[in-house]
């Protein structure tokens, strides 16, 4: 049998197609019935949905052609109010007031604009890069590089009472900043004209007219630097993390306060749409995102006394002293009551544009910089101001006793050399023991100290410094502060070897041309220098209050504060700031006690270098701690410095003055602080200039 030998079913009787009944099933009327109904219900719906987009598109087309036109729709952002700046008595430093600003959207400049201001930024920053960029030509604003934009810009100017060119000089100079940003042209314009471009919109494209909240200063220059600044965000700034989803044309807070608190002050931004017609009139409105308003930031500070502080620097500032800053501080938790830095300016100057050239005028170094705050950013030697550090350091070591005493002849030799160093005036006050030594002012005393601490290991003088919180910052919640400079023999040969680098960069020939240092190792007169506040020491106003608040509460360094509570638009607390807990260092009672009692005879006992300043104080009742500072400073006039503290139980404060070029300490420094002590206490001592000539 083959292998392809048919089976029993390849017979005739039937397979697929063959013409019988075995493979196909025959259909039943009543399928064919469903079939036909389904087929006309697909035919029927087919037809309804033919005939109604024949209805739309043929019937109703240009209706609705019409209808699209009309209904243009915009989000415009609706800005949200900064929260407000309290004192500690709820008066407000910084509110919000509502106003109207005229600017042009960079999307709508033509690109030739866009680069064009691109351009002219980079040019500008190549500029000030050179070594002496005041010798060179100032950058050319570019002319309007588009003929429709110039006609644009000069019906623009015709409205807002300016020039074209100056409105072209602000487009550059925004745009080379923020590319980005809306170009604000003109702050607080008058509702006319916010009327007149609202009607005639389509006259002036790409020119918004928007509703904002201005920051308003209703004290005036009162704490001006402690406030700071608000602007637009930067490039640079929205790559950082706290600003992680903000928008890009945000208003952020750039210095001071406004800065560090920028998280609570800042609220979101809201929504609303808009629908205008084919002209781009508005035709209805419809709020999409309500703003939420900021917080409102409660400080520490007392606006009485910050008014009376900025006072008495003003009174002592006469030429050649110009400029100076204060600190006064609760002594038990470092909140700061008042602070203050001259020159100072009204914040409101900066709540609008401001020209380059005005801006220079009012805030560059010929107007003393007023916007640098030198309580907690100025550095300076401390004069005598210091010496109840080295006090506590000579104390601490056995250099000294309380009892020590050493004769001031007016001049001591020191060092291989034997170098004069000398009390201002070659003064001799005779045998002097630390409380007296404190009291008149022993140049002679403490630089005994310096000398022989500086043989001992660790650097006493400098240990202590640093203990009672110099050469680092305090840590206040304001951006900028100086951390200071307490030199050493580490520090020196540092420099030393920055001096050596320099050299072989520049060819640079020291001494007679050093820019670092002179290259010679640390000595005996740095250390004697160190002691008496001179030399290379440096510190700020702020630092000096911490250190005597750690000798007035006996051992615990405070941490400066300024912000207390967070509060919402209806004045509830929702958060208190925490202020960081100060830290702890040993101050045996025995030497702290020598040092309080010469600090006191200073300000109240004959021959005291600020007694006379006090002489009508009541010193039973508010016992004033005080110590006068005179600052050498090269060829400039002696720096003015006092630094005290009153510990009453209920009401202690500590204040610390600076005058720059201010003469003797008891000259201008000692009788600013009186004033400021006055006011906190309500007395009605008299403060005046002391005759006390030492350094």
């Amino acid at each position: 049998m083959s292998v392809f030998e048919p089976g029993p079913s390849s017979g005739g009787g039937g397979g697929w197609g063959s013409g019988g009944s075995g493979g196909r099933v025959p259909s039943s009327p009543q399928m064919a019935r469903r079939v036909a109904i389904l087929g006309g219900i697909a035919v029927a719906l087919f037809a309804i949905a033919f005939f109604r987009l024949w209805f739309l598109q043929v019937l109703s087309g240009d209706q609705y052609v019409q209808q699209a036109r009309a209904n243009r729709v915009r989000l415009v952002s609706v800005t949200a109010p900064r929260g407000e700046i309290l004192d500690r008595n709820g008066t407000a430093l910084v509110e919000n007031q509502s106003g109207t600003v005229i600017q042009i959207e960079p999307a709508k400049l033509p690109i030739a604009e866009r680069t064009a201001a691109a351009v002219w930024g980079q040019d500008s920053t190549q500029r000030l890069t050179r070594s002496n960029p005041q010798h060179g030509v100032a950058v050319p604003i570019p002319p309007v590089p588009d003929m429709a934009l110039s006609k644009e810009f000069r019906r623009l100017a015709t409205v807002l009472s300016t020039s074209a060119a100056s409105i072209q000089r602000q487009v550059i100079q925004q745009l080379a900043q923020v590319p980005y940003a809306p170009v604000r042209l003109r702050t607080g314009v008058p509702n006319s004209i916010r009327d007149y471009l609202s009607e005639y919109e389509n006259r002036f494209p790409g020119v918004s007219v928007r509703q904002v909240y201005l920051r308003r200063y209703p004290q005036g220059e009162l704490a001006a630097q402690i406030l700071g600044t608000i602007g637009q965000i930067s490039p640079a700034e929205l790559k950082y993390s706290r600003f992680k989803g903000v928008p890009r044309d945000s208003v952020v807070g750039q210095e001071g306060l406004e800065s560090e608190y920028d998280r609570y002050l800042r609220g979101v931004e809201g929504a609303t749409r808009i629908s205008v017609n084919a002209e781009g009139r508005p035709i209805g409105t419809r709020l999409q995102r309500s703003p939420v308003p900021g917080r409102s930031v409660s400080l520490s500070l007392d606006l009485g006394l910050q008014r009376a502080g900025q006072a008495a620097l003003a009174k002592v500032l006469t030429p050649p002293a110009n400029a100076g800053a204060f600190v006064a501080m609760d002594p038990r938790n470092g909140q700061i009551l008042a602070m203050g830095s001259a020159p100072t300016f009204d914040p409101k100057i900066l709540s609008k544009p401001i020209t380059t050239a005005r801006y220079k005028a009012l805030f560059g170094d010929a107007a003393g910089a007023p916007r640098f705050n030198r309580a907690i950013a100025g550095s300076y030697p401390t004069g005598s101001t210091f010496k109840p550090i080295t006090a506590m350091a000579g104390l601490a070591s056995k250099i000294i006793t309380p009892g020590t005493v050493v004769d001031d002849t007016g001049c001591i030799a020191i060092g291989g050399n034997h170098k004069k160093f000398c009390n201002a005036g070659k003064v001799a006050n005779g045998p002097v023991d630390l409380r007296n030594a404190l009291r008149v002012s022993s140049d002679i005393y403490f630089y005994t100290v310096g000398r022989d601490a500086n043989p001992l290991p660790g650097q006493v003088i400098q240990t202590w410094a640093r203990k009672l919180g110099l050469a680092s910052p305090t840590g206040i919640d304001l951006p900028g502060e100086f951390g200071g400079l307490i030199p050493d023999a580490a520090w020196r040969a540092r420099q030393n070897k920055r001096e050596v680098a320099y050299e072989k960069r520049h060819h640079n020939v020291c001494p007679t041309n050093c820019v670092f240092s002179d290259k010679r190792a640390w000595s005996v007169g740095d250390n004697v220098n160190l002691a008496v506040g001179q030399g290379d020491v440096q510190a700020t106003p702020l630092q000096m209050a911490v250190a005597y608040a750690t000798l007035a509460n006996g051992g615990t360094v405070v941490r400066p504060h300024l912000g207390l509570n967070v509060q919402d638009d209806q004045g509830r607390i929702v958060q208190r700031l925490p202020a960081a807990g100060g830290r702890k260092i040993s101050i045996d009672p025995a030497y702290r006690q020598p040092i309080l009692d010469g600090l006191h005879a200073a300000a109240s006992e004959s021959g005291g270098t600020s007694a006379d300043v006090f002489g009508g104080w009541p010193q039973s009742q508010y016992p004033v701690y005080g110590k006068t500072g005179t600052a050498q400073r090269g060829l400039r006039p002696d720096q003015s410095w006092y630094v005290a503290f009153v510990n009453d139980p209920t009401r202690p404060i500590v204040v610390a003055t600076t005058i720059e070029d201010g003469g003797f300490g008891a000259d201008t420094a000692a009788p600013a602080t009186c004033e400021i002590l006055k006011h906190w206490y309500h007395t009605k001592a008299s403060c005046q200039a002391g005759a006390s000539k030492t350094q």
